[in-house]
Parts: C-alpha cells; structure tokens; sequence
C-alpha cells in the first residue's frame, strides 16, 4: 500500500485563496478544499479545527497577495507613493474577489487599525515629496486614498474597465491638485 500524501496547512490555504479568487470567501468550507486539492476532508480538519482559523489565514493569505501589489519596491515605473495607489487599483482590477473581501467587508466590529502608524512610510514619501508637516500629509493621503478606493471600488465591482494609462493620469491629477491646495495652506 503507498504511503499517505501529506496535505501541508499551505497547500489547504492555497487551495482555499483559489477558491476565495474564483468564487469569493463564501466558497472556502472543508469539502470544496478537499475537493480543490484532490483529498477527503481528512487532511483539513486534522490542520484546522474551525473553519474560522481557515478563513483567518486564507484572509492573510489574501492581504499578502494585495501587499505584493502596492510594494513600492516591485519593480514599477511610477515614483513610490503613486506606484502603492496604482497597485492597489491594479489589485482590484486582476483580483476583484480578493479586493471586495479585504476592502469592502463590513469592518465595524474589528479594532481600528492606527493609521499614522501603519502608513509610516507612506506619510514619509508624501511628506518628502511635498514638504509638508505630517499633519498635513495625513489629511493628503487620506483625500488622496479616497479618491483611489473609489477607483478601485468601481473595477472591483465591474462598473468601469480597467485602463492604466486613464487612472495613471487620474492619480497624477488629483496628486497635483492636492499638493497645489496643501502648498498654498503650508507654505510648501
């Protein structure tokens, strides 16, 4: 008799973010994973006592793939900060059920996060490029990732088609606009 195959937690998670991008979150239960990686639903229960710990980290799994898109460092040709909007855009773009699950969930029982500190690096690049005080880069970055969500919101939804070249002059607008309104408040 040949040995058992071992199904890893990864593999379960990979199958599970597979189920999640083709059919959204709802999809992920014991028996579609099971089914996804050729196996009873053996190997998952012995990995995950409560499909909540599953879905946990097929949502990690999900906000890594997201984080991977809005990586400043991943090789793009657009200055930092607009490469991170550009991604997230993209993001919702390429993986509409991923975004919708991570960006457009119900969120009012979870902790807020805090923002400042979470968006260190991004409140750095703002702040380096427009010279103003964080203060005033919080309040740029906040109008500035509204106005992206809402972009990416409508492709992740399936309200516009996706076109770079549109949305990177879009972003480039509403950038200029922005720092032009912040300079004549701060003195940038």
């Amino acid at each position: 008799m040949p040995p058992k195959t071992k199904v890893t937690r990864e593999q379960i998670v990979s199958a599970g973010l597979a189920l999640a991008r083709a059919r959204g979150p709802q999809a992920i239960n014991a028996r579609a994973v099971a089914a996804k990686l050729g196996c009873s639903t053996q190997p998952v229960f012995s990995n995950y006592a409560a499909m909540e710990d599953l879905q946990r980290d097929v949502l990690a799994a999900a906000q890594a793939a997201a984080n991977a898109y809005m990586d400043p460092a991943s090789g793009s040709d657009y200055p930092p900060y607009k490469a991170v909007g550009m991604g997230y855009i993209r993001f919702a773009a390429e993986e509409p059920a991923l975004f919708r699950w991570l960006y457009m969930r119900d969120r009012s029982a979870e902790s807020p996060a805090d923002d400042r500190v979470e968006n260190a690096g991004v409140l750095r690049l703002i702040m380096d490029k427009t010279g103003l005080s964080e203060d005033a880069a919080w309040r740029f970055h906040l109008e500035m990732w509204l106005f992206v969500h809402g972009v990416a919101a409508t492709l992740a939804t399936g309200y516009v088609r996706w076109d770079p070249a549109l949305v990177s002059d879009m972003l480039t607008d509403v950038f200029q606009g922005l720092r032009a309104r912040f300079a004549g408040k701060e003195g940038a």
